[in-house]
C-alpha cells in the first residue's frame, strides 16, 4: 500500500503537505505545480488503487466557447456555465474561465484538468496542443475530440426516436422537422445529430421524411427564416406535426406561424428540444423535452475527477436520456 510517506519522499515536499492536499485540507494553500506534482507522484506510485473512497479537490479551469450574436442563441450554454460555476462554488473548487483556447493552454499548468462548455468552432490541431499541456478534460454537451477527452450530452438520438413515437402513437402520419446546421470542427461542417435522427428512423419506421428543413443557426431569426419558409410550400397543406430541433428555433417559427393565423396544435402540433425558460411564455406554451443540466454538470465533474486520478483509463462518451414536459403545443393522448 502506498504511504503518504512514499510520496512525500519521491515529490520533495513534506509529509504534512502531503496529507493535507490527499485528504483535501480547505485552508491548505500551495501553488499548483506543487498540487500537479504530488498528484502526479501519487498517481504514478498507485495511491488512488488503495484509497477509492477518497476524492479530490482538483483546481480546474472552464474553456466556455460561444458566440454572443444573440442572447437566445447563446442561453442554453450560459444556464450550463451558471450551473457550473454554482456546483463549483458548493464543491470548494477553485475554477478559471478561458474564452480562448489559446490562452488556457499558455495557463495549463495552473490546473489539473478542464470542462468544455459551447459549441464554437475549434481547430484539431489546437485540441491536440491542449491535450499534451492539459490532458484531463470533459466536454458538455457537445464532442470535438472523442479520441482525446471525456464527455457528457443529451441522448438526443433517442429523444427524436421518442418524439416520432410520439406523433406516430398520436395518429400523426405527415411529421416534419425544422433544424440548424450542425457544429463546425476543424474547418468541417458536420451535420447535427437530430436531423440525421430523424431522417434516418423516419426511414426506418416507412414514412416520408421529406418534410426536413434543416439550414442556418440554431438562432430565433433563422428560426424565424425556416417557419416562413414551411408556409410558402406548405400553408394549405402542413405536416400534422413538427419537431423542431431546439427552443430557439422554435420560438421563431411560432413566430412565422402565428402571423399566418397557424393554429399550434390545432392547425399542427409541436415538440422541442432544451426546455429552456422561455417556452413557458411562448403562445403557446411549447411542449419541449429537457436536458438535465445539473446533472450532466454533476456528471462531469465527476468523471474529470476520476480521469485525474486515473489518467490512463479509456476515455468515455456517455449519453444522458432527456424527459418530455407536457405544455400546449402537443398533448400526448395518455396525457
Amino acid at each position: 500500500m502506498t504511504t503518504i510517506k512514499e510520496i512525500a519522499a519521491k515529490s520533495g515536499y513534506s509529509p504534512a503537505t502531503v496529507s493535507r492536499l490527499l485528504n483535501n485540507d480547505p485552508k491548505l494553500s500551495i501553488t499548483a505545480d506543487t498540487k500537479n506534482k504530488i498528484l502526479e507522484i501519487a498517481n504514478e506510485l498507485g495511491y488512488w488503487k488503495d484509497h477509492q473512497e477518497k476524492r479530490i479537490r482538483p483546481t480546474i479551469a472552464l474553456l466556455y466557447r460561444v458566440n454572443h450574436e444573440e442572447q437566445l442563441e447563446d442561453e442554453y450554454f450560459t444556464s450550463l456555465k451558471e450551473a457550473l460555476i454554482s456546483t463549483v462554488k458548493q464543491e470548494a473548487l477553485e475554477m478559471k474561465i478561458y474564452y480562448d483556447i489559446d490562452d488556457l493552454i499558455a495557463h495549463a499548468s495552473l490546473f489539473q484538468g478542464f470542462i468544455g462548455v459551447g459549441a464554437g468552432s475549434i481547430e484539431n490541431a489546437k485540441l491536440v496542443k491542449l491535450h499534451e499541456v492539459l490532458p484531463n478534460g470533459v466536454f458538455v454537451d457537445t464532442n470535438p475530440a472523442p479520441e482525446l477527452f471525456d464527455s457528457i450530452r443529451p441522448n438526443l438520438t433517442l429523444t427524436v426516436k421518442n418524439a416520432i413515437n410520439l406523433f406516430v402513437k398520436n395518429g400523426y402520419e405527415r411529421i416534419g422537422f425544422i433544424g440548424g446546421v450542425g457544429p463546425k470542427h476543424d474547418h468541417i461542417q458536420e451535420s447535427d445529430p437530430r436531423s440525421v435522427a430523424f431522417a434516418d428512423y423516419m426511414h426506418d419506421r416507412g414514412l416520408d421524411n421529406s418534410y426536413m428543413f434543416v439550414e442556418g443557426p440554431f438562432s430565433v431569426e433563422n428560426g424565424y427564416h425556416l417557419g416562413k419558409m414551411v408556409l410558402a410550400k406548405y400553408k394549405d397543406h402542413l405536416p400534422q406535426a413538427f419537431l423542431i430541433a431546439s427552443d430557439t428555433l422554435a420560438v421563431g417559427v411560432l413566430q412565422a406561424f402565428n402571423e399566418e393565423n397557424v393554429n399550434v396544435p390545432k392547425d399542427t402540433a409541436i415538440l422541442s428540444v432544451n426546455n429552456s425558460k422561455v417556452v413557458q411564455y411562448v403562445s403557446p406554451p411549447l411542449s419541449s423535452y429537457n436536458i438535465d443540466q445539473q446533472e450532466m454538470i454533476d456528471m462531469a465533474l465527476n468523471m474529470l475527477t476520476t480521469l485525474i486520478i486515473r489518467p490512463s483509463r479509456s476515455h468515455v462518451d456517455v449519453n444522458m436520456n432527456t424527459e418530455l414536459v407536457v405544455r400546449k403545443s402537443f398533448v400526448p393522448k395518455d396525457e
